[in-house]
């Protein structure tokens, strides 16, 4: 808001991610603590606290040794934020008593990446709240999410950079910069953006051409022009991701489905510096023209909400 906003109206917006974020690092006391417990990256969390910080006017954590606590402007938002959020949750479930979401199956078809951690979170939060609700999920590449959605075979699609068409309707979408992902002992690992060629230099651990991440690459290779040391091609993001890990190579992935290995320090995620960035986009798919069941929609408001969280802020050129 501008500085012109007269005092008796609302001085800034804040958004709800922002006080989550507030709320969870004043129970935790530390940044790092509480992006475990959001399943989002550091960095995430810390950019978070400085934007509310600056729309707010002041610090709301003394930076200590030992970790953060509140300052006497932080006690202050503290207590807002709790009775905000109370509310929330309050209205919430008082609207979901009004849309009759008690009990209902969901389908779901995902792409591999997803399973490690973004949608166990994801069905774990429809479980806490509508613990009658029943998931059927499957897994399946890319190319063959459309066709399963559009055979009924699945409510709901999450797949990267499906092509539009007709049929499908765009339920949610964030869009996930391409990184080198590595083991934390690496050589590249403490760098904060790498090329193609820094990471071509070590053995490479690369996604075949069922998967989008292949074509992305695709361009970066060609251009490259020199032989690739490619100690393992595969369709299996969980497998790349697992030697990535065990230190045999340089893999490519978003941070999407990372977030414990990065929490733990299993895995690194480094951003690639392109001329144009490398952008893999995570959409969620319905047939076009199908009514949500309640809780569908449900499920479908948390989803967004989840894929907005950890979008990608600014891709690294």
């Amino acid at each position: 808001m501008s500085k012109t906003t007269p005092a008796n109206t609302l001085a800034w917006h804040i958004h709800a991610r922002s006080l989550r974020y507030f709320d969870a690092i004043r129970r935790c006391g530390s940044i790092r603590e509480a992006a475990r417990q959001l399943h989002v990256v550091s960095s995430a969390v810390n950019r978070q606290l400085l934007k509310l910080e600056a729309e707010v006017g002041t610090p709301l954590f003394e930076r200590l040794p030992s970790g953060l606590a509140l300052t006497a402007a932080g006690e202050v938002f503290a207590r807002h934020v709790i009775t905000v959020l109370q509310d929330a949750r309050r209205f919430e479930s008082e609207m979901d008593a009004l849309r009759g979401i008690r009990r209902g199956e969901i389908g779901i078809v995902t792409v591999e990446g997803l399973n490690s951690s973004f949608l166990p979170d994801l069905v774990e939060g429809m479980l806490t709240r509508y613990p009658a609700i029943r998931f059927q999920v499957r897994t399946a590449g890319s190319a063959s999410i459309a066709r399963t959605i559009l055979d009924g075979d699945a409510d709901i699609g999450l797949a990267f950079s499906l092509p539009r068409t007709d049929d499908l309707q765009q339920l949610a979408v964030g869009r996930f910069q391409l990184g080198a992902i590595v083991a934390a002992d690496h050589p590249l690992a403490n760098e904060t953006t790498v090329t193609f060629a820094q990471c071509a230099r070590y053995p490479l651990i690369l996604g075949n051409a069922q998967l989008s991440i292949s074509g992305l690459l695709e361009p970066l290779i060609r251009h490259y022009a020199k032989p690739l040391q490619t100690v393992l091609e595969s369709d299996s993001i969980e497998l790349m991701r697992r030697m990535a890990a065990r230190g045999r190579g340089v893999g490519f992935q978003t941070r999407l489905g990372l977030e414990r290995d990065l929490a733990d320090g299993t895995l690194v995620h480094i951003p690639l510096r392109t001329p144009r960035a490398l952008v893999s986009e995570l959409g969620a798919y319905a047939r076009a023209g199908r009514t949500l069941t309640p809780a569908l929609d449900a499920f479908v408001r948390l989803l967004a909400e989840a894929i907005t969280e950890r979008e990608d802020d600014e891709p690294a050129v």
